[in-house]
């Protein structure tokens, strides 16, 4: 069940809720699910009982409790627990899991765009400075990526140096989609704070990541650190997690198997010989996939889609590329187990590690796109 789903099924409780008579509100038009916050447990959570009460004339914690019993005979949902205020802590089903590293699959690069035009329209505008410019660039392809409509304008004060175009792949002013000076101004202002330094003799990606990674209120480093190919440098992770699973990817075809979602840790898992932990948390592999705890993986890659949208909406790059660091973090320490062993034949449980593991390339080399870095096939 992808987060898209849970919110459905979410609002399909409210709705019984409702049709049952046990609620008297309007059943919204969506749901918003997240991972849960400090105190919560399981997959997901949701504040919709604190939304419906006021309205219901209720206590959120009766409102949490009627949408609970509903919630948790839903097919896909294990658990429902309500912690706090009156917030619904939900854990997915085993299969969970599976379904949404299928999704992702499915949309490749593009998990988290928007297919349809949202119909709204915005224009930015930056100063000739040249974080702003890229900064305003990614704000572009991030609102465009959630089916907005965008314009935008940085050439008032003259045209754009032409290594910011050449070297940082910045979009001319004559490019489609960017009117040129005359074009009104109204709209949305990018004015991070600006680059102390040219990032030029970074090159386009490290040069791009020393200005996007930085929240906008902070002063960039512009510094060969970003060139360096070790653990301590983000984008490196990064950048290697990728060229790592796509190497995985090949190396798995060579041995004639691909990947297919499927639980991460069955029984006989190779990765956990017996007595072993199978998990970050200690805890034995599960007999039973239905009660297995989810892979920690799981968690970034169904908040990909919010990140994008908040991202956008927040016209903040830099959430875009710390949630990329924290998908290669989660990722890396799987990527040893994903292929068989000494004289081990490919498993059920490879190509569900594989299936995964494709699943977090998708989204870092769809998260790079935006970011204007290229996602290397090689390292």
């Amino acid at each position: 069940m992808t987060p898209v789903e849970l919110s459905r099924t979410v609002l399909g409780a409210v709705r019984r809720a409702v049709d049952d008579g046990v609620l008297d509100v309007a059943v919204p038009e969506r749901v918003k699910v997240t991972t849960p916050g400090p105190g919560g447990c399981g997959d997901y959570a949701t504040n919709i009982a604190l939304q419906l009460a006021r309205p219901a004339g209720q206590p959120p914690l009766h409102v949490a409790e009627i949408l609970r019993t509903r919630l948790a005979a839903s097919d896909g949902v294990r658990d429902v627990v309500v912690t706090g205020p009156g917030f619904l802590n939900i854990t997915l089903g085993g299969a969970a899991g599976v379904d949404l590293v299928a999704e992702i699959l499915r949309r490749g690069p593009r998990y988290g765009f928007v297919d349809e035009p949202s119909g709204d329209v915005v224009h930015l505008h930056a100063p000739r400075e040249v974080r702003a410019v890229v900064v305003m660039d990614v704000v572009g392809r991030l609102l465009r990526s959630q089916g907005v409509d965008v314009t935008t304008t940085s050439c008032d004060d003259g045209a754009l140096e032409g290594e910011w175009i050449t070297v940082l792949g910045v979009p001319g002013c004559g490019d489609e989609g960017v009117p040129g000076p005359a074009a009104s101004s109204a709209g949305h202002v990018i004015q991070p704070v600006p680059a102390p330094a040219s990032p030029l003799h970074l090159g386009r990606d490290a040069g791009r990541w020393a200005l996007l990674h930085p929240a906008g209120h902070d002063r960039p480093r512009i510094s060969d650190e970003h060139l360096v190919q070790r653990e301590g440098n983000p984008l490196f992770r990064v950048r290697y997690a990728h060229a790592r699973i796509r190497a995985l990817s090949r190396n798995a075809a060579d041995l004639g198997f691909r990947a297919e979602p499927g639980p991460i840790e069955p029984d006989g898992d190779p990765a956990h010989p017996a007595g072993a932990p199978a998990h970050p948390t200690g805890a034995p592999t599960p007999r039973n996939p239905q009660a297995a705890t989810p892979h920690p993986l799981l968690h970034p890659l169904a908040d990909h889609p919010r990140v994008l949208a908040r991202a956008a909406a927040h016209r903040a790059p830099d959430r875009l590329a710390r949630h990329l660091v924290s998908v290669a973090d989660a990722v890396l320490p799987l990527l040893p187990a994903v292929l068989p062993r000494g004289a081990e034949k490919p498993s059920a449980a490879h190509r569900a590690r594989l299936a995964l593991a494709e699943a977090a390339g998708a989204v870092l080399a769809g998260g790079l796109s935006l970011l204007g870095i290229d996602a290397p096939e090689h390292l």
